[in-house]
């Protein structure tokens, strides 16, 4: 359009150029600048929205118009309406301490215990192409600098006043991107814009604070390690025990076993006494089948009787 406005321009000024001679050459000047005129007015006429864009209408007569023109070829009154546009594509947003970002420096914040903190963070956001006419109406084009910007810095400093420092360096990180992400997606949604995600890209504590907090690291890890050793002494004193008590339990029942076993002898030797005999007769020599007893016992023992006699008692 900035093209045919251009040549539509120079013809009207040829023509212009011609009129102020004589004859035929300023008739011909006459239809050079009404061509020229009509060829930058017809130009003023249409608009194209490039991809990934929305045009917004403001109508000089009745103002912003509700409705918003999409991409492509589109035709306005010249001189009456004219298209403002916006991008409707992803954008973000970084705020961080050192950076040429145009939005300015890392955020300054103060912790639950009123430590100073700093935070780097990203957000990326797009508005609601259908609310544009809105957006345009009540923020128009410097929504990022009095909406996006302020709103970041205000959400962070509320999110990281509600934890410790060590929390925030720690356990607590996910728990305060949630935080803010929650508290700033309703404030953009009011607002005709679309939080899509909040990066905290580092958060930073006061050297001093974070060699405490590293300390007590360090030392809640050696006291664990501790009660681990503690615990594992423990187990191993449990597998003495228990193996103690099984070897208890088991001389208790070899000697249960061994008790047994003589009360059976002794029932064995109470119904056959003879195999006292031949148990003696048999220690004194397996060759042997008569033994001489001294002269007051009057009698010989026969070995092979009483081998039988203790094998019917067995």
């Amino acid at each position: 359009m900035g093209l045919f406005l251009v040549v539509g321009l120079i013809v009207a000024i040829l023509g212009v150029v011609l009129l102020a001679q004589s004859g035929s050459r300023r008739a011909l000047g006459v239809l050079l600048l009404l061509l020229g005129l009509a060829v930058a007015f017809l130009s003023q006429s249409f608009v194209v929205v490039p991809a990934g864009n929305v045009g917004v209408v403001f109508n000089a007569l009745r103002g912003v118009q509700p409705v918003v023109l999409g991409e492509g070829f589109h035709i306005v009154l010249p001189g009456i309406q004219s298209v403002i546009l916006y991008e409707a594509r992803l954008k973000e947003v970084t705020l961080e301490a050192q950076g040429t970002n145009r939005s300015g420096d890392a955020i300054n914040a103060r912790s639950k215990e009123g430590l100073d903190i700093s935070v780097d963070v990203t957000v990326q956001y797009r508005i609601r192409a259908q609310d544009a006419a809105k957006l345009h109406q009540q923020l128009g084009p410097r929504y990022l600098e009095t909406l996006i910007i302020p709103q970041i810095r205000s959400r962070v400093r509320d999110a990281v006043g509600q934890f410790n420092a060590a929390e925030l360096i720690s356990t607590q990180r996910a728990q305060l991107e949630a935080s803010v992400n929650q508290g700033l997606k309703t404030a953009l949604q009011d607002n005709f814009i679309q939080l899509e995600s909040v990066l905290l890209r580092e958060i930073r504590i006061p050297q001093s604070v974070a060699k405490v907090i590293e300390e007590k690291q360090t030392a809640e890890q050696q006291v664990q390690i501790a009660q681990n050793k503690k615990r594992q002494a423990e187990i191993d004193a449990q597998k003495v025990v228990v193996e103690a008590k099984g070897l208890r339990d088991a001389a208790i029942l070899r000697a249960e076993g061994e008790a047994q076993a003589i009360r059976l002898r002794g029932e064995a030797l109470k119904v056959s006494p003879e195999v006292i005999q031949l148990t003696v007769a048999e220690k004194l020599a397996p060759g042997i089948n008569t033994v001489m007893l001294p002269a007051t016992g009057n009698f010989l023992l026969d070995l092979r009787s009483l081998q039988q006699a203790g094998q019917q008692a067995r």
